[in-house]
């Protein structure tokens, strides 16, 4: 069994790496309701009859598996526990992985659009910019508390517009990251709150659409055929 977490629009990769594995997608997970791009999450869900899961708060208008702190997701050898880290969006979870077969201790952090190499991700896509901060500060704390070898495996690298000094290396260590990544670094709140508001970038285009589509509050069709979020 396998879980696919933050898809991309085009499903057809993961159906086609699962038939050629022969693994059953159980969950598909988006970290948060995303405002860069359309997901596939909900469309690889019904294609595989997988569940598909969010943050029991995202309040989304469709059917959902919602979850909450501490919640375990099961794949057998694979544990997935949730953690709410809130801050890029107030709905923004994080997914703490054990390997049974490895041994009982978490082996890795899928952080979404949280913590990423080099820098935190912006706080202003579905809150106010300033809210969103000190909610992220919290979060930052909480993966702070993680063990230094825990590798990070975040939703976006360089390019993206989710975050200002981005890597363009795909993942890290808890521990790296709180000796070289400035934003993950600060102690003091009211220093991390002043620092997450400088240099935010442009928003993505059409970002409040894109989550409306992603919350199915709003219908894709009313997108031209060619206009893809990006």
């Amino acid at each position: 069994m396998a879980a696919v977490v933050d898809p991309q629009q085009e499903i057809a990769p993961y159906l086609e790496a699962a038939k050629a594995t022969g693994i059953q997608i159980r969950y598909v997970i988006d970290t948060h309701v995303h405002a860069d791009h359309i997901s596939g999450g909900r469309r690889l869900a019904e294609a595989t009859g997988a569940e598909y899961v969010l943050h029991a708060d995202a309040g989304p208008h469709y059917t959902f598996r919602g979850v909450r702190e501490g919640n375990v997701l099961d794949l057998g050898n694979v544990l997935i526990r949730v953690l709410h880290t809130p801050g890029h969006t107030p709905e923004h979870i994080s997914l703490l992985v054990t390997d049974k077969t490895r041994g009982p201790e978490p082996w890795f952090v899928l952080t979404g659009h949280t913590l990423m190499v080099g820098d935190l991700g912006r706080t202003e896509l579905a809150s106010d910019a300033e809210e969103g901060a000190r909610a992220l500060f919290e979060s930052v704390q909480k993966l702070k508390a993680l063990p230094d070898y825990l590798e990070v495996y975040p939703g976006a690298f360089a390019g993206s517009v989710c975050g200002r000094a981005l890597s363009g290396k795909p993942m890290s260590t808890i521990g790296f990251e709180q000796r070289f990544n400035k934003a993950f670094q600060l102690d003091d709140r009211e220093a991390f709150v002043g620092f997450m508001l400088q240099n935010i970038p442009p928003r993505p285009p059409r970002a409040e659409e894109i989550r409306a589509i992603n919350l199915g509050v709003q219908n894709k069709t009313a997108w031209g055929a060619d206009d893809h979020a990006r």
